[in-house]
């Protein structure tokens, strides 16, 4: 495909093309148009789509080739947040503030003014998590938030979306707890999206968007049911 397919808002979620039809360059630009409607949003989710976009542009749907995994059993923990999990002061969340974690998510970050998480998209998330579908974990420290993640669980497949820290290590405080949290819940996949140092270095690792796909279809059962994950932990040592 030499072009992007252009969705108009009055279409169904079925409008969306074959993810195999994305453009090689940009890596993975798949649509345009469309509208964030919780039903949009979980069919893109099954069918390996997500969207991506800043403000002033329609919203964008991707689905890149390779695609960037995290098998839970292959998290992995370095000495350093060893360390940093072991000591006390620090108290990890599900879904006790996701609106506040989108918020964070969607802040400026010190290399950027810009962000991709629209008001459009953040009151879209919220909707899914009103709906049991969208999770948050969130990472505390003396009752402040300081770091925390969020995406959309389907099925067996957690689609990671964004995660934040207001210090050092706090992101991965919650991901080290959300993927026990996952892995006991049997989730075999957290959907990364597209490749990154931050998560490669976590564990995760790319894959081809076929392997993926067929991943999907497999994992996001038809038959998966919302719910809400709200709940404080006990501390985990890694």
């Amino acid at each position: 495909m030499s072009s992007i397919c252009w969705l108009a808002p009055t279409d169904g979620p079925d409008a969306l093309p074959e993810p195999s039809l994305a453009l090689a360059e940009p890596n993975g630009l798949l649509a345009a148009g469309g509208t964030l409607k919780p039903d949009w949003l979980l069919a893109s989710y099954a069918s390996g789509i997500f969207p991506w976009y800043e403000e002033g542009q329609p919203i964008l749907w991707w689905c890149p080739d390779p695609r960037a995994v995290l098998w839970p059993d292959q998290l992995r923990i370095s000495r350093s947040l060893r360390k940093t999990l072991s000591r006390s002061g620090f108290t990890v969340s599900a879904d006790r503030a996701f609106d506040a974690v989108v918020s964070a998510c969607a802040a400026p970050r010190h290399y950027t003014e810009s962000t991709w998480i629209t008001a459009e998209m953040a009151q879209a998330y919220q909707q899914l998590h009103r709906l049991g579908w969208a999770h948050s974990f969130e990472t505390w420290q003396d009752d402040r938030l300081v770091g925390g993640l969020y995406g959309v669980a389907i099925g067996r497949v957690f689609f990671g979306e964004s995660m934040f820290a207001k210090c050092s290590d706090a992101s991965k405080i919650a991901l080290v707890h959300a993927v026990d949290f996952l892995r006991a819940k049997d989730f075999e996949l957290i959907d990364c999206q597209v490749p990154s140092e931050h998560m490669a270095s976590l564990g995760a690792v790319n894959i081809p968007r076929a392997l993926f796909l067929d991943h999907l279809r497999s994992m996001c059962r038809p038959d998966a049911l919302p719910c809400s994950w709200s709940q404080d932990f006990a501390r985990v040592q890694a």
